[in-house]
C-alpha cells in the first residue's frame, strides 16, 4: 500500500441487536486509522426493521429509528448518506456486523439463503465489485457479500462466518464456499478480492475480537493495488 487508500465503512445502525456491532465498527475504524487509510462512514437512509432495548434485552414496540441517524452515533456525526456516494471514489468497502446487517442492510434474519439486500447497498456493492474494489465483511455480514457475488455471476468465492452451520449453509446456497475460521483470524479470497472474518460470531471477548478485526483489515488493505 504505497499511497493513502480510501475505504468506505458501511454501518447498519448502532447496537448489536438492531444495528451495527459497536465494538466491531470501532475496532475496524481503529485498525484502518493505524494503517493510514482514509475512511468515510456511511449508512443507507432507511428506518430500522426493529428497535431493541439493550438494557432490558427485549424489542421495543411502536418505536422507529433511522439507520442513518443511529449510525451517526458511531461516526460522531461525520456520517454520509450511502445514496450520495459513488463506488468509484473508494478503493474498498468494509461491513462490520451486528444484527442490523441481517435486518436493515438485508433481510438475512428473515429469509436466509433467499436474502435480499437493501437496494442502495446492493447496487453500491455490485458496482464496487465490478469495478474491482476490495470488499470486506465480518460477523453476520458476509452473506451480504455472498449475495453480491452471486448477483455478479461468481461461484465458489471463499467466505467465512466462523462455524455457524445455518449461516454457512446460506453462504453455500448462494453458490459460495464457506471456510471455517477461528475468532481471531480471517479468510481471504485473493481472486475475488474479498476478506471476511467471524468477529463476534466466535470471538470470546474484545481482545480476541480485535485480533480478528485487525487481521481482516490488514489483509483487506493488502489486496488494494
Amino acid at each position: 500500500m504505497g499511497k493513502p487508500v480510501d475505504v468506505l465503512v458501511v454501518l447498519s445502525g448502532c447496537g448489536v441487536n438492531d444495528g451495527a456491532e459497536i465494538h466491531e465498527a470501532t475496532l475496524a475504524l481503529l485498525a484502518f486509522a493505524q494503517r493510514g487509510a482514509r475512511v468515510t462512514i456511511a449508512a443507507p437512509d432507511i428506518m430500522q426493521r426493529r428497535v431493541f432495548d439493550h438494557f432490558k434485552g427485549q424489542e421495543v414496540a411502536d418505536e422507529k429509528r433511522s439507520v442513518l441517524a443511529e449510525s451517526g452515533r458511531i461516526a460522531r456525526g461525520n456520517i454520509k448518506d450511502l445514496a450520495t456516494l459513488d463506488a468509484a471514489n473508494f478503493d474498498g468497502v468494509f461491513l462490520p456486523g451486528g444484527f442490523g446487517a441481517a435486518l436493515n442492510l438485508s433481510d438475512l434474519a428473515l429469509a436466509g439463503a433467499d436474502i435480499k439486500l437493501e437496494p442502495v447497498l446492493g447496487d453500491f456493492l455490485l458496482k464496487a465489485y465490478k469495478a474491482k474494489k476490495v470488499l470486506g465483511a465480518v460477523c453476520i455480514a458476509p452473506p451480504i457479500l455472498a449475495k453480491v457475488l452471486a448477483d455478479a455471476g461468481v461461484k465458489g468465492a471463499k467466505l467465512t462466518i466462523g462455524n455457524d452451520p445455518g449461516t454457512a449453509q446460506a453462504i453455500e446456497a448462494l453458490g459460495q464456499k464457506h471456510v471455517e475460521c477461528k475468532g481471531d483470524s480471517c479468510v481471504v479470497d485473493v481472486e475475488h478480492r474479498v476478506v471476511t472474518a467471524p468477529a463476534y460470531m466466535l470471538a470470546a471477548d474484545i481482545a480476541e475480537l480485535f485480533k480478528g478485526i485487525d487481521a481482516a483489515v490488514a489483509e483487506f488493505l493488502a489486496l488494494i493495488p
